[in-house]
């Protein structure tokens, strides 16, 4: 792995943690994700499905943890099961992990190869009368296709058809939606890498520039830096594209006037870090460009100092609904008119701000969280308000990382990325 090695307590910890809400005689089971083939012999580069890295830090295909508190037998409480390397595998894919050190990365004593779980399944199921099964149910979520863990909870299914059914996804959606403060400490170094890259493409974009170059210029420094890639597709949207909230073509040539819209992460030890910062191709913003930038800005700024122990996520797009529209009303974008006749499922500010303004982030850039619990402290959330205009030929989003404190405004992560338009056009003219 690209990444330094991670304190093991915060595994132990929430492990600790799911242990404590499961019910008494349980069992608990996860999976790695599958190496995804491509065509012929070529895969998708592995990654690690969030959950088992979440509970365990092991980061390898081919895994299973296996969670049992009431187990009779003390060692096979919380155990790790793992393939077990040889020397064809050493050198041709590298070592995978011993014993030993996937103790030390998890702080699981332990530690099985593949060919003996079964019998150890079948030896502490006697005693179980729930297993809980692992499902994705991210509000997001559309799965498509049946995965590791959902083979592997239909093969439990068939073999133990008898024993009670729980879902794990809850206990996970609450615990893994508070961050430990190791984890708040890997967000920020994903920050950080993200804020390096930032900076080295202020310096670069000039006239002519293409939307790739961007892009490789962002993933050479995020590289560099022990990123092992971008947090999630990269958008790089220049003049009319940045109307377009998810394109990712990146094909376009830059031209002066234009303002590019950059929707870009970096990602450290599966943790991951989502900036938005729109820049003027030349430099300079147009003043027409500046006042719906700070418009955004201001929202933003506004929307942040919201995110405080105690609100409810669905009343704080409320509220955000009317900064925005104040904003648009102030910009002439929006009359009173407008406004009157709106709609409670069709506000009018939605005609030029049409997404959300924040969503939760962590292992993954939507991460889980309970929508229906109020904020609580050290969450992490996004703030991402925008204006787009397709008829004048931009958009401008703005969006930063923060943290929920115990009292008083939200941390933010991207503090040192710039935003400022004064900031960014001196930074650009150096």
């Amino acid at each position: 792995m690209k990444y330094q090695k991670i304190d093991s307590n915060l595994f132990i910890k929430n492990r600790k943690n799911f242990l404590g809400r499961m019910k008494p005689n349980s069992i608990a089971f996860f999976n790695s994700n599958d190496i995804y083939p491509v065509s012929a012999d070529s895969t998708l580069p592995f990654e690690q499905h969030r959950d088992i890295f979440y509970l365990s830090g092991v980061d390898q295909e081919e895994s299973v943890l296996m969670l049992c508190p009431s187990c009779s037998d003390q060692n096979l409480r919380e155990v790790l099961f793992l393939k077990e390397t040889d020397e064809h595998i050493a050198v041709w894919e590298g070592p995978k992990l011993n014993k030993k050190q996937a103790f030390e990365t998890s702080g699981i004593k332990s530690v099985f190869w593949l060919d003996e779980m079964e019998n150890i399944i079948d030896k502490v199921m006697s005693e179980c009368e729930t297993i809980y099964y692992n499902h994705n149910e991210h509000y997001r979520a559309k799965v498509e296709m049946e995965t590791r863990e959902e083979r592997f909870n239909k093969w439990l299914k068939g073999k133990y058809p008898d024993k009670l059914k729980e879902r794990s996804n809850p206990i996970l959606q609450h615990f893994r939606s508070i961050k430990d403060p190791i984890e708040l400490e890997l967000i920020q170094k994903a920050c950080d890498i993200t804020n390096r890259g930032f900076r080295r493409v202020l310096n670069f974009v000039k006239d002519g520039v293409w939307e790739y170059e961007i892009e490789a210029e962002f993933i050479h420094e995020f590289l560099r830096n022990r990123s092992k890639r971008f947090a999630y597709t990269p958008i790089i949207a220049s003049g009319n594209n940045a109307n377009i909230l998810h394109y990712i073509e990146n094909n376009k040539q830059c031209k002066n006037g234009e303002l590019i819209l950059m929707d870009v992460g970096a990602e450290y030890a599966n943790y991951s870090s989502d900036m938005t910062r729109t820049i003027p191709v030349s430099g300079r913003y147009s003043k027409r460009q500046k006042d719906i930038y700070n418009a955004v800005l201001r929202v933003k700024n506004e929307a942040t100092k919201m995110l405080i122990p105690g609100t409810d996520w669905k009343a704080y797009h409320v509220e955000v609904g009317k900064l925005m529209t104040s904003e648009l009303l102030s910009l002439g974008l929006l009359d009173k008119s407008d406004v009157q006749n709106e709609s409670k499922e069709k506000p009018a500010y939605k005609k030029y701000f049409m997404h959300g303004t924040s969503h939760h982030m962590g292992l993954d850039t939507h991460d889980y969280g309970l929508l229906e619990e109020p904020m609580t402290e050290n969450m992490v959330f996004t703030v991402e308000p925008g204006i787009y205009l397709p008829e004048e030929g931009f958009g401008i989003r703005l969006e930063d990382d923060v943290v929920i404190q115990k009292d008083g405004a939200p941390v933010n992560l991207m503090k040192d990325i710039p935003i400022e338009v004064e900031e960014i056009e001196n930074l650009m003219n150096k």
